[in-house]
């Protein structure tokens, strides 16, 4: 199974989880900020890692998976983080759908942080959690 992560990450967060299932999976997450949509090819799974700010994902996310199409990628399965941990990425997954891309409905969220809010997450357990969320999904 062709497998890729791609993440867009504006404090880092996104990055460390997508660097820690990288290391598990044995695969070189992808920025979405410095790799086009047109290098991927046949790919079966894709994990989309992204943070959410003020309710929304970034819009570098937005725009990057509005030009994803079922012959890049086939499925997905979507890892978030956010401040308050109750928002997924619903934008993001409604794109994909109308695109034609299957979304799995269980989506991992861990708490992130903002300023002096959340400190210290996501932490070493959410990011562990997150690997074992991966690895069950690639099982699948």
């Amino acid at each position: 199974m062709k497998t890729a992560i791609l993440y867009r990450s504006m404090t880092g967060h996104s990055k460390k989880i997508a660097r820690a299932i990288g290391v598990e999976l044995g695969l070189q997450p992808q920025n979405i900020k410095t790799v086009s949509c047109d290098k991927l090819d046949g790919v079966d799974l894709a994990f989309i890692i992204g943070g959410i700010y003020s309710g929304k994902s970034l819009p570098e996310m937005i725009e990057y998976v509005k030009t994803l199409t079922p012959a890049m990628v086939k499925e997905v399965v979507l890892i978030t983080s956010s401040l308050q941990d109750k928002h997924g990425q619903d934008e993001v997954r409604a794109i994909l759908e109308a695109n034609k891309i299957k979304v799995r409905a269980e989506e991992y969220r861990c708490r992130g942080n903002f300023l002096f809010l959340k400190m210290g997450h996501p932490n070493k357990n959410e990011i562990t959690a997150a690997v074992k969320f991966a690895k069950t999904q690639i099982a699948l």
